[in-house]
Order: C-alpha cells, then sequence, then structure tokens
C-alpha cells in the first residue's frame, strides 16, 4: 500500500485515526496495539507472506537483545551473542536483496550456469533492517535499555510510517516515545500539513517527472537521441528523485507526528549544496547519519592516517552504493561520489573554498546530475551512452520530434518549473517571517486544501504512481 493511493487516503488511515483516537490517551498500550496491527495490515498489503519474515527477523533480535543485555557483565559472552545477531539480520538482507547478483556474476565471470533464485524483493527490508540493527548496537554500546517487551519492539519496526521507505529512525530517537509520547491537537495538524506537503511532492511534482524521466531513460534507441532531450531525461530524474523520497519522508514525519511521534528530518533542500560534502549533509541524512555513526566512526573516520581514511571511505562509500541495490550501476554510483568527495576533501577544498558560491552551487548541481545517471541508468551500456550522448551531441531524434511522438510527457513538462522552484528553501523563509500573520497562514492553509484536492484529481485521472524505493 503507498501513502499516495486512494485506499489509503480514503479508508487505512481515516479508520486508524477513528480506532485510534477513541481509546484514551492514558490506554497508551492499546493505542500502541492498534498501531501494531494496522502497521501489518498495511505492509500485508503488498506481500502477506513477508510479514512472517520479518516477525521472525524481530523475535530473533529480540531474543538476542535479552541475550545481550542478561550478560551485559560478561563481555566475551556479550560479544558472542552481539555477532550473532549482526550475523543473522544482515544474512536476511543479503540472501533477499543480493543472491541473484552474485549468482549472476559467477555464471559471468566462471561460464557457469547455476540458476537463479525466485525471490522476491520484501519492501522496505533494507529500511527496517538498518533499524533493527541501530537498535541492536545501541543496545551493546549501552546507550539506551533493553526492550523487554515484544511488542512494543515491533512496532517499532513495523511502524507504518517509516517502514517502506524511511526514515531510518533509530531506536534511540523514539525509545521514550513508545510509552511517553505528546499527542496534541496542534501536533496533529502540524502532522497533517506536513503529510499534504509530501502528497503533494510526490503526486503533483515526482509523478510527472517520472513520466518524462521513464519516457527518456527507458527509450529504445538511446543513441538517436540528442543532448536536450537527454538532458531533459536527466534533469526530470533528478527532481523526480528529490521529490518522490522527500515527499515520502515528509509524509512519514507527518503521519508520525499525528500520532504523536518526532521523527528526525531526512532531507535539507539538497540541491541548494555548495559541495558534494554538502550534498550529503543535506540528502538522506538518516542513511547518512547510520553510516557515520556505525560504521565510519568506528573505522576510525577522519582521525587516522591518510591510506587508512581513504580505505575507510572507500569500505562506506561501497557498502553506500550496494545498500541501493544489486547492481553494478549502483556500486559505480558510490565510487563515484567516494572519488568526488576524497578529491573535494583533500584537494579542492582551498579553490572551492574562494569560488563565489553561486559557482560551487552550480558545479554540485552538475557533479550531483551524472550521478543521478549512473543511478537511474538501466546498465552500464546505457549509462556510457547517455554521459557521451549528453557531451558530443550526436543524436538525430530532435527535442520537437521526440515531444510530438512521445506527446503523453508534454502536460508534465510545466511542473519542471515547479520542481526548480520548490527546490530552494523558499517556504521555509515565509513561514518564518509570517509566523505571526494571521492572513499568511490562512492562505497556507486554502493553499494546502488546494494541494490536496489537486493530488486527488491526480489519482483518480492517472493510474501512473511509481515509486522508486520499491526497489531498495
Amino acid at each position: 500500500m503507498l501513502f499516495s493511493s486512494l485506499t489509503f487516503l480514503f479508508t487505512f488511515l481515516p479508520l486508524l485515526l477513528i480506532i485510534y483516537f477513541i481509546i484514551p490517551k492514558k490506554f497508551i498500550k492499546f493505542r500502541n496495539i492498534i498501531l501494531l496491527i494496522f502497521s501489518l495490515i498495511f505492509y500485508a498489503w503488498g506481500e502477506p507472506k513477508y510479514i512472517i519474515l520479518m516477525f521472525f527477523t524481530v523475535l530473533f533480535s529480540y531474543v538476542c537483545g535479552l541475550f545481550i543485555n542478561y550478560y551485559n557483565d560478561k563481555k566475551n559472552i556479550k560479544l558472542i551473542f552481539f555477532i550473532i545477531a549482526i550475523l543473522g539480520i544482515i544474512s536476511s538482507l543479503l540472501y533477499f536483496k543480493y543472491t541473484n547478483f552474485f549468482i549472476n556474476n559467477i555464471n559471468n565471470l566462471f561460464s557457469t550456469n547455476l540458476k537463479l533464485k525466485e525471490i522476491i524483493l520484501p519492501i522496505g527490508i533494507s529500511f527496517y533492517t538498518f533499524q533493527i540493527l541501530s537498535y541492536i548496537i545501541d543496545l551493546y554500546r549501552g546507550k539506551i535499555k533493553v526492550q523487554k517487551n515484544f511488542f512494543s519492539l515491533f512496532l517499532y519496526i513495523s511502524f507504518f510510517p517509516q517502514l517502506i521507505a524511511g526514515p531510518i529512525v533509530k531506536y534511540e530517537t523514539i525509545e521514550d516515545q513508545l510509552l511517553n509520547r505528546n499527542e496534541s491537537f496542534a501536533k496533529f495538524i502540524a502532522g497533517l500539513e506536513r503529510f499534504i506537503i509530501g502528497l503533494g511532492k510526490k503526486i503533483i511534482i515526482a509523478n510527472n517527472m517520472a513520466i518524462i524521466a521513464d519516457a527518456i531513460f527507458n527509450y529504445s534507441s538511446l543513441k538517436e537521441l540528442s543532448s536536450i532531450i537527454l538532458l531533459l531525461g536527466v534533469l526530470a530524474y533528478t527532481f523526480q528523485i528529490y521529490y518522490d523520497f522527500s515527499g515520502y519522508s515528509d509524509m512519514a514525519i507527518g503521519l508520525g507526528k499525528m500520532f504523536g511521534f518526532e521523527f528526525l528530518e531526512n532531507f535539507n533542500y539538497p540541491y541548494m549544496a555548495k559541495s558534494i560534502t554538502d550534498f550529503w549533509q543535506r540528502w538522506h541524512i538518516s542513511l547518512t547519519t547510520f553510516f557515520r555513526e556505525y560504521l565510519y566512526i568506528p573505522l576510525g573516520g577522519n582521525k587516522v592516517s591518510l591510506p587508512r581514511w581513504i580505505l575507510n571511505m572507500t569500505i562506506v562509500w561501497l557498502l553506500t552504493g550496494f545498500w541501493h541495490g544489486a547492481a553494478w550501476t549502483f556500486i559505480l554510483w558510490g565510487i563515484y561520489y567516494l572519488i568526488i568527495l576524497i578529491l573535494e576533501k583533500k584537494i579542492f577544498y582551498k579553490l572551492t573554498n574562494k569560488l563565489p558560491n553561486f559557482i560551487n552551487y552550480i558545479i554540485t548541481f552538475i557533479l550531483i546530475n551524472i550521478g543521478w545517471i549512473i543511478f537511474r541508468a538501466n546498465n552500464l551500456s546505457d549509462m556510457l551512452i547517455i554521459l557521451k550522448g549528453i557531451f558530443t551531441s550526436k543524436g538525430i531524434i530532435s527535442f520537437d520530434m521526440f515531444v510530438n511522438n512521445n506527446s503523453s510527457i508534454i502536460p508534465a513538462i510545466p511542473y519542471m518549473i515547479l520542481a526548480i522552484i520548490f527546490s530552494f528553501n523558499i517556504v521555509p523563509k515565509l513561514d518564518k517571517k509570517f509566523a505571526n500573520n494571521w492572513f499568511y497562514q490562512i492562505c497556507k492553509k486554502i493553499i494546502l486544501l488546494c494541494i490536496f484536492l489537486g493530488c486527488i484529481c491526480f489519482l483518480v485521472s492517472s493510474s501512473y504512481n511509481p515509486f522508486i524505493y520499491f526497489r531498495f
């Protein structure tokens, strides 16, 4: 089930809200049970059988957590259960997400004929696996208390707002909120407004950008496309992935707030970054934080020799790319950012500091777009064709010819203007400036209502509602 579906908006969510808020605040455990039941229904909507996988993964982690806590004073035994927990949790992700990738590459490398497994990737497994890991690692480090209530731990993992697309919520963030959270009408309204903003990002902007991006990236003869068409496709995907993913994060944060939970921000206008380092402090913040706290810093971070630092960076960025998908394009994407960050931090740092900010913005945005070509291309061959086509302009199909032959993308093109405008932090500045202005607040609520109604119109009139992060 998607947040951006009529079933969710007019059946699932209203029913949950009614049942949840009928229960008095003092019975918070009963409210949690309702959230858990509905979260499992939400997840089961697409693949019911994978609830069993999630259940046993959480149960396994729960039991390991109890042993880690029980043997807290016996470091060797505690370490054994910690290792068992980590290996068990990661093995599930490796099997479902990467088995066929390894089989394919073994066949190609050794000319074998191993059969591919019939494996369907469980929705959201990359996200909830990392959340379970955060619980086990922080428990081992002594940063949190063991969760002795299995259903509370299960709710943390399966809570539907962040289940399928993040943000990756660390256990310590909501440890106290599971039984002691502040629910209020004002917070509910703020959450509802945030949800509508995310819904608008997804339905109105991301979906229209997807029409353009998919038409160009999936074109049967990429070599024939002119550079202007390829650039249009790249820009469309650049905005699609941002508004799709940040839209879902906004909806998750908004839904969490409606039920009294406070999730950390996951995006901070990443296309305003003036360096790649800055970009990764603004993009998918929860993932960057996870790798920094649980991998990069334990490896030594930047407080080591230069060769060791490069090794640390290599490990982090190879795994970052591989986490996103079982394909060489994702690994290459990780290597791409590894190289840029090493050059930026060690060679070009002083130079970029002397350049005007607007030059740094442009350079960074260009580098980000090249990264998205690697990320989005269907394979390495398509990636090279697109990169070559952009810089050589040898295509024989002009912009007019392509648009006329793919008339469905014409209505989507004007929405790129909205995508560009709202990639800047205009709204937060207006909110801050007119925080106490009643007229501005009324206008904002009217605009949000119009956005919601516009989203419903799009959903009713079109069945095109892709979701990028399903495959992650």
